[in-house]
Order: structure tokens, then C-alpha cells, then sequence
């Protein structure tokens, strides 16, 4: 939901608010681009990629086509193939078991942590089995998951492990940059990111020089030189125009990347003093999102909690009152209709279960202002006041 950011209501994100501040200087960049008229690759993919890599701290960044074409591609790169399995998380956007299901691979779930929403790794390593093939943990909402015993069982049975970090770029990790934990990192710049572009658009990082080589091969139809094809790849590349709006706004990523985490802490404050908050989910009661001392979130999402029964009153009140709310996400993966042949049935993932029937999504975008998140407090507080 995005609403012009002169109106009463508080929209879930305002990319217009954003636009206001950055978007002659985009324009200027598109105006460079479009005289030089190199618009699929070259030089301005060239040096986003360059500057990615000093920002994340990796020695490879590969520009893409989008989120899902990173996933896709950094399995491809890993010659994962029709019957492989690969452990991922059910809580999740749906191109994380999408990409690996489109290589007729089958994904392999692992319950979530109700803290962090992220892959659990105390039943990781039951899951793996002879035809395990790559780890693939989710960094959700813009929080890493809890890489250093997800990597320790990876080394143990000698597999890679693929980070999805399309919500998470900025975050870190004992110190480690998310896109840097794993084999492959890969991340979006889909619109509503932290970091998003004008359209679609994605990311592959790596430290390894084989598979910087592999990657880039096949985001061009594995070409080498032109129209020689070593291998079959597919068109993966990132529009040049993308590379230069992205080039422009990386450029405030820090600062907008702590502008959200300073509206967590007032969220925080606010509920807390509303005595809203809780540590568990209880009627009449919000769990806010935790932030171990041990690594960064950068809040890709500020996820509530509530009792099941109350979740969908709640978004309908707070929607009334022209409040952006999201359900980030209200079927788990397992349950989806596509992956029914999988054999999983309600109950496997009772945590997941949990999560995709309490969350809910508040506003937490950088240009929210203190007023706002109080007009959503106090619309909160409201509803839980009438008894709901």
C-alpha cells in the first residue's frame, strides 16, 4: 500500500516521500545512461557491482535481473538438479521454494525460530539426507539468520550454503555482512526494498573466484565469447538504467537503514509505554521484533505479533483508520497448493503455522515520522480498548 505522503492516513510504505528527496538526482543518472545509450550491462552495471562489493564487504557482486533470477541462478551455479533436495525454511517469500521446485529439485523444510522468524538450525541437520545438495536460510524481514551453526552442519556434510538476502542488504552478523556468511548470497532491489530500483532488479555475491566466473557465464546465456555458448545460462542481466538509480540511492542506504531502526526503537517505546507490549503472544497484547546484540537488523519490516483471532480485526480496524498494514505471510510454503505433491500437511511446521497466523506488518519505512507511528500506537491501542 503507498499513499501520497500529504494525506491524513499512514500509508505501509510511501515511496513518494522518498522520490522527493533523490529523484532529480536519479533523473540525472537516467539522463547519463539514456545519452550513452549502453543500456543491458556495461559500464554502469560495471561499477554498481564494484560499489555493492565494497558496501557489503564480498569479493564478487553480480548484477541480475531480479530477486528471484539471484536464487535461481546461484542454484543453476551449484548444479543443482531434477531430484536434488535442498533445506530451506517454510516461512518465507514464495520464490525462495519457487526457485528451487523450477529446477524440478524439491525443497526440503525446516521449522522457523518464533523470535527471529528465522530457519531454525537445532532441527537442520535431521533434514539433510544422501540427496541433500545446498543449505538455503533466509535472512527474513531484514535480520540474518543464525549463519555460525547453519555453516558449522554445512562444512560437516561438505555442502554449500545459499543465503537469501533479498530483504537483508546492510544487516550483519557477528560482524559479518549478510551476503557474506554463506557460498552465494543473493539479494533483490525490488521496489519496496531498502535498497530498490525503478523496476525489477537483483543481486549474487560471493568470495569465491569460481563461482564469480560460473555466475557471470550464465547470466548471459552462457556465452564466451559472444553468441558461443560454453553452457546453457539464460538472460539474467541487469538493465543499465536499473545500475544507475540503484547507484544513486546506495548512497543513502546507510542513512535510511538507521532511520528505520530508529522507528523500531520508537515503536518500542510507544507500545511499551501504551503497555501494549509482551514478551509472548497473549490476547490483547503485542510481541515486537528482537534484535540480538550479536548482529544488525535493518528492518525490512517491523513484524508484530497477536493472538490468531485478533491478527485480522486488528489489520481490518487499523485499515479503517487509514493505516498500511501487510500479512507477511499468510500461507507458509508447505502449505501451498504448487507444493502439495511434497506430502506436508498442517501441523509439520507448527511454528511457522504460528507466525503466518499472528504477524502482521506495521509502516517503518525511513521518512515515517514520530506523529505517524503514534497515530498507529494509539489506533492499536484503540482497538485493543473496545475488548477485541
Amino acid at each position: 500500500m503507498t499513499v501520497p505522503s500529504d494525506t491524513s492516513g499512514v500509508p505501509l510504505i510511501d515511496l513518494q516521500a522518498q522520490w522527493a528527496t533523490i529523484g532529480q538526482e536519479v533523473l540525472q543518472a537516467i539522463e547519463r545512461v539514456a545519452a550513452s545509450q549502453q543500456l543491458i550491462l556495461g559500464p554502469e552495471v560495471q561499477a554498481l557491482e564494484e560499489e555493492l562489493a565494497a558496501f557489503i564487504g564480498c569479493s564478487h557482486a553480480i548484477g541480475v535481473s531480479s530477486g528471484t533470477d539471484a536464487l535461481l541462478l546461484a542454484l543453476i551455479a551449484l548444479d543443482i538438479q531434477a531430484g536434488d533436495e535442498v533445506v530451506t525454511t517454510p516461512f518465507t517469500f514464495f520464490s525462495t521454494g519457487g526457485s528451487i521446485a523450477r529446477l524440478g529439485a524439491r525443497p526440503v523444510f525446516v521449522d522457523i525460530q518464533p523470535d527471529t522468524f528465522n530457519l531454525d538450525p537445532d532441527p537442520l541437520a535431521a533434514a539433510i539426507t544422501s540427496r541433500t545438495r545446498a543449505i538455503l536460510p533466509v535472512h527474513l524481514f531484514g535480520q540474518i539468520a543464525e549463519m555460525d551453526p547453519i555453516q558449522q552442519i554445512a562444512r560437516d556434510r561438505n555442502l554449500p550454503v545459499i543465503e537469501d538476502a533479498a530483504q537483508a542488504i546492510g544487516a550483519d552478523y557477528h560482524g559479518r555482512s549478510a551476503g557474506t556468511c554463506g557460498d552465494i548470497g543473493c539479494f533483490s532491489f525490488y521496489p519496496t526494498k531498502n535498497l530498490g530500483g525503478l523496476g525489477d532488479g537483483g543481486l549474487v555475491t560471493t568470495d569465491r573466484s569460481d563461482l564469480n566466473e560460473r555466475l557471470r557465464l550464465l547470466r548471459n546465456h552462457g556465452f564466451r565469447p559472444k553468441y558461443h555458448a560454453r553452457e546453457v545460462g539464460g538472460n539474467f542481466r541487469l538493465d543499465a538504467l536499473q545500475a544507475a538509480a540503484l547507484r544513486v540511492k546506495l548512497q543513502y542506504l546507510d542513512r535510511w537503514n538507521r532511520a528505520r531502526a530508529d522507528n523500531a526503537d520508537v515503536y518500542r517505546r510507544l507500545l511499551r509505554d501504551a503497555q501494549l507490549s509482551s514478551d509472548r503472544v497473549t490476547p490483547g497484547k503485542v510481541v515486537v521484533p528482537v534484535e540480538p546484540a550479536d548482529r544488525r537488523h535493518i528492518y525490512h519490516q517491523f513484524v508484530i505479533r497477536v493472538t490468531a483471532d485478533q491478527r485480522d480485526p486488528l489489520r481490518a480496524w487499523l485499515a479503517d483508520r487509514g493505516i498500511g498494514t501487510e500479512i507477511y505471510y499468510p500461507v507458509p510454503l508447505h502449505l501451498q497448493e504448487c507444493f502439495a505433491g511434497l506430502g506436508y500437511r498442517a501441523g509439520d511446521f507448527p511454528v511457522a503455522e504460528a507466525a503466518a497466523a499472528q504477524s502482521l506488518a506495521l509502516p517503518i519505512y525511513p521518512e515515517l515520522t514520530v506523529a505517524m507511528q503514534q497515530r498507529v500506537v494509539e489506533a492499536i491501542a484503540g482497538f485493543f480498548a473496545t475488548g477485541s
